[in-house]
């Protein structure tokens, strides 16, 4: 159960909203992620924003353009910890996939 599914949890104080990935975005699990942050970004403010991947396992096409669209939307910082988290940001980052 643990590797097909998603954990999305959110942090948020007077400064920043952290949205917190675990576990693979990929298939509905991408259209969770755009569903949250719909409701999330409504409350956003005048605070930053920041997705942390650090604990992401797999993405697919799908779960690429949600981080995408979070991106584009807020400039969110994309929070990476290990090579493969790294590449995922700079590919969520550049512009076409």
């Amino acid at each position: 159960m643990g590797q097909v599914t998603l954990r999305i949890s959110t942090e948020q104080d007077e400064a920043q909203m952290v949205i917190r990935l675990d576990g693979r975005l990929a298939g509905p699990w991408a259209s969770e992620l755009v569903r949250v942050w719909a409701e999330k970004s409504a409350e956003l403010g005048q605070r930053k924003a920041a997705v942390d991947l650090r604990n992401v396992t797999y993405v697919d096409e799908q779960g690429k353009s949600a981080l995408r669209d979070i991106y584009e939307q807020s400039h969110a910082e994309l929070i990476a910890s290990t090579p493969w988290t790294r590449y995922l940001a700079e590919q969520i980052m550049r512009k076409p996939f």
